[in-house]
């Protein structure tokens, strides 16, 4: 016994590293039983393990690779005849714990080590091997005995001199301090053999360890460089993000600044060719109006002449049976166109009164502004008499007037069925175009026309049939400036530079 306690002495020195956690995948031993000479250790999974024996005093030693104790005492005392106790401990490292298993014995015996699930099953075979001595001192301490062998003092024979029986005596506690010495010195042996082996574990524990710990450390470093290298990363993303956005804004301003001004072009030559358009309408309108007005005019002299010639075939046809008839109709002719005249007369004169009173009441308007303005431009005060040629002695009819807006200028202008003689004058702010021999037939021609919206010198064109087959167009100015008559053909035309110019 006492060699079995030096053993487990040997066996304790071993150091190990307890856990403070159990890792999930270790195998954890939760109970060790004994059943005569049957060991069973139950873990939580199926075990991994190494043994080895060891003798003086004989012992079965168990590794279990992966594995940790809980709830199992240290030591586990037994004495059943066979198994004498049995100790645990736990070395190597966290990720590699083994736990093992140390089960004394009385003798030297023979064993059977099998898994069954979860469990490890040590048996004893046989009756074992030959009895492991023991050394106990005697109760008076003269002597010795073995356990398992006759004692030496029953085995002399009767007669043994006192002098042999002391010579045995030295002798048998000669051998038991051999014994002694030697289980001493396979302890110490032993002792010295696990130490090492503890310190090579140890010295593998604090390698590992020192490895993890630089692992960790590396880690770190490599950690707060990606650390540095995102923020790093970050801020760059985050300034080109910014400058992204500022060259956006700007892009987007001088976007909407283009948009802008196209739009204000747009909107200009939008509102020019308004303009332009309206210009040409109204110059298509008055050219159409006088081209009306000059094939109506053309027909109307057509058919004029072709019921003159009718009449007058007519006429030579029936000379000689109508002439009474003829005369009759001329003299009834006569006196309706003079009764026509008359009326025409009476009417002319009325008009050329109302138009003289009108004329009275512009000109006193116009000298008023006149004298208002003094230092503006006037027309001209004197009449002046066309020079367009030759002029026939038939009536003439005026068969248009309008305004037209020029690019420097503004236009009025008149139209007759053929070319008319005319004066032109005024005074102050009005001037007057006097068309001789010549009447006005459409209405509508004697209507006025309001010009004052217009940027032009003229304000107001009108018409008027005076007395004495004269025609007046009167056309009133915003302000007197300089004017240029023409005549071409059937058409008069006088020309006002616009204000500024």
């Amino acid at each position: 016994m006492k060699g079995f306690a030096v053993s487990l002495l040997g066996l304790w020195l071993v150091p190990w590293v307890a856990l403070a956690q159990q890792p999930a995948d270790l195998n954890t031993i939760t109970a060790i039983s004994v059943s005569g000479g049957t060991v069973e250790i139950t873990g939580s999974k199926k075990p991994d393990f190494n043994s080895f024996t060891m003798t003086d005093p004989p012992r079965l030693v168990i590794d279990v690779s992966g594995a940790v104790f809980q709830g199992v005492a240290e030591e586990q005392p037994v004495g059943n005849g066979t198994v004498t106790g049995i100790r645990t401990a736990t070395y190597g490292t966290e990720s590699a714990s083994i736990a093992r298993i140390l089960i004394g014995y009385e003798r030297e015996v023979e064993t059977d080590i099998q898994s069954s699930g979860n469990k490890l099953v040590v048996k004893v075979l046989g009756g074992g091997g030959a009895v492991v001595a023991q050394v106990t001192p005697s109760p008076e301490g003269q002597g010795t005995a073995a356990q398992g062998t006759p004692a030496t003092a029953a085995n002399t024979p009767a007669g043994a001199s006192a002098q042999d029986a002391a010579r045995a005596a030295a002798s048998d506690r000669e051998a038991q301090e051999k014994a002694v010495k030697a289980a001493a010195d396979a302890a110490r042996a032993e002792r010295e053999a696990q130490e090492k082996a503890a310190a090579e574990a140890a010295a593998r524990a604090k390698a590992d360890s020192d490895a993890q710990l630089k692992r960790q450390e590396e880690a770190r470093v490599a950690a707060q460089r990606q650390d540095e290298e995102r923020r790093k990363s970050e801020e760059a993303a985050a300034q080109e993000r910014k400058r992204q956005e500022e060259e956006a804004q700007a892009s987007a301003k001088r976007a909407e600044d283009e948009r802008r001004a196209t739009a204000q072009a747009a909107a200009d030559q939008k509102r020019q060719r308004e303009e332009e358009a309206k210009s040409a309408a109204e110059a298509k309108r008055a050219a159409a109006q006088a081209a009306a007005d000059e094939k109506k005019a053309a027909a109307q002299a057509a058919a004029e002449e072709r019921m003159a010639a009718a009449k007058t075939a007519a006429e030579k046809k029936r000379a000689a049976a109508q002439t009474a008839a003829e005369e009759r109709k001329a003299a009834a002719q006569a006196r309706r166109e003079e009764q026509q005249a008359a009326r025409e007369a009476a009417a002319d004169e009325k008009r050329q009164r109302a138009a003289e009173a009108r004329e009275r009441r512009e000109q006193a308007v116009a000298a008023r502004e006149s004298r208002a303005r003094p230092s503006q431009g006037s027309a001209a005060s004197e009449p002046r008499e066309s020079g367009g040629g030759s002029v026939s002695s038939r009536r003439k009819t005026m068969t248009l007037i309008g305004f037209q807006q020029q690019p420097d200028s503004s236009r009025v202008f008149v139209r007759t069925n053929e070319p008319v003689r005319y004066t032109v004058g005024g005074s102050g702010n009005q001037v007057v175009l006097e068309l001789e021999n010549t009447r006005v037939v459409e209405s509508n021609n004697t209507l006025p026309l309001d010009t004052h919206f217009f940027p032009s010198a003229v304000s107001r064109v009108e018409a008027f049939a005076g007395s004495g087959q004269t025609v007046r167009v009167v056309i009133q100015l915003k302000q007197g400036v300089r004017y240029e008559t023409r005549q071409e053909g059937g058409l008069i035309t006088l020309d006002f530079p616009r204000p500024g110019r």
